[in-house]
């Protein structure tokens, strides 16, 4: 049940939280470039074509995303970054898929009137998956992910230093789901006062206390972090391997099924490909399986067929190889 924790190479899940003009979208592609140098780049413009005003900046490939901002849309587009290979997925700005039209609040708004009661908790039900799946693309995508937030904007007044005050435009809690800022691996809020940015959440450590202004070394340095530990690709191949190699040996369908209870711990190790690839070769042992007890089954006479072939209508004396068969 239990096994030695280990550090294992990981893909990025980065939030750049901000209001509007604190350079989100640009310390996203800096980060991209050190993250994955001479990599492919893939952004999620929802900003109607801001998304390629940095053109200049690096080399990165853009998927326009218009309304409706249903997570099913995101989703989509997320496989499809994931299945062309992209190294890294720009999501500017999953705010929307939150606040926008046809994000989660206005598929609720709609779920909600739609129902007899209206009561507005029971339509959670209905969207919650919805929010639920996209979150899971996000996490379980094979590429490296950065998101933008934007953040809901309040006014603060500083020290503008000629001792006077200044108002300043700051972010709040990012536009999004509550909670939502606990799903990623390092969370970071962007001032537009010179761009600095504060990291709010960072299961890398390397952030602690820094008050930083993001580009091309901030992905070198979370990439240099997260290829430190295991390869998880080569060890899932490596108990694919085994686990392959133990199910072959199986006898039978039901103690097949046991193998595979039994071997959760393992399998739960799997990449997502080497589960569905051991899956396959399970049903195909399956088959094996039951291909060969028919044989069996067809190989062996029913009675009669057998007292026929045995006595050829003949009757045999006590001491013939049949004694005791009765005969026809």
């Amino acid at each position: 049940m239990f096994r030695k924790a280990e550090r294992k190479q990981a893909k990025l899940r980065l939030a750049l939280c901000g209001p509007s003009g604190s350079g989100k979208t640009y310390s996203a592609l800096l980060i991209a470039q050190g993250l994955a140098p001479g990599g492919k780049i893939a952004l999620i413009d929802t900003e109607r074509g801001s998304g390629e005003l940095y053109a200049d900046l690096t080399a990165y490939d853009v998927a326009p995303l218009n309304p409706p901002y249903t997570p099913t849309r995101y989703i989509e587009i997320i496989k499809a970054a994931e299945s062309a290979g992209y190294d890294v997925l720009i999501i500017d700005s999953l705010s929307h898929a939150w606040t926008g039209e046809g994000g989660v609040l206005e598929m609720h708004d709609r779920a909600t009137s739609a129902s007899r009661s209206g009561n507005s908790f029971a339509a959670w039900r209905e969207v919650t998956p919805h929010h639920n799946a996209l979150v899971d693309a996000i996490i379980g995508a094979n590429l490296h992910i950065i998101v933008t937030m934007r953040t809901k904007t309040a006014y603060d007044m500083v020290d503008d230093g000629k001792g006077g005050k200044k108002p300043v435009k700051i972010g709040l809690s990012p536009v999004q789901r509550d909670g939502m800022e606990y799903e990623f691996t390092t969370v970071v809020d962007l001032s537009v006062e010179s761009h600095v940015a504060t990291a709010t959440k960072d299961r890398t450590r390397l952030f602690d206390g820094e008050h930083f202004v993001p580009t091309p070394e901030t992905g070198e340095a979370l990439r240099d972090w997260l290829m430190t530990g295991k390869d998880p690709v080569a060890e899932s191949k490596a108990i694919l391997k085994t686990l392959k190699a133990s199910a072959s040996k199986v006898k039978n369908v039901p103690d097949l099924t046991k193998w595979w209870r039994g071997h959760g711990a393992d399998i739960a190790q799997l990449t997502a490909a080497d589960r569905e690839a051991l899956a396959a070769h399970c049903s195909d042992r399956k088959l094996a399986i039951l291909e060969a007890e028919s044989k069996v089954q067809n190989d062996v006479p029913d009675f009669d067929q057998d007292d026929e072939i045995r006595g050829n209508g003949q009757d045999h004396d006590a001491g013939g190889i049949d004694a005791g068969v009765p005969t026809h």
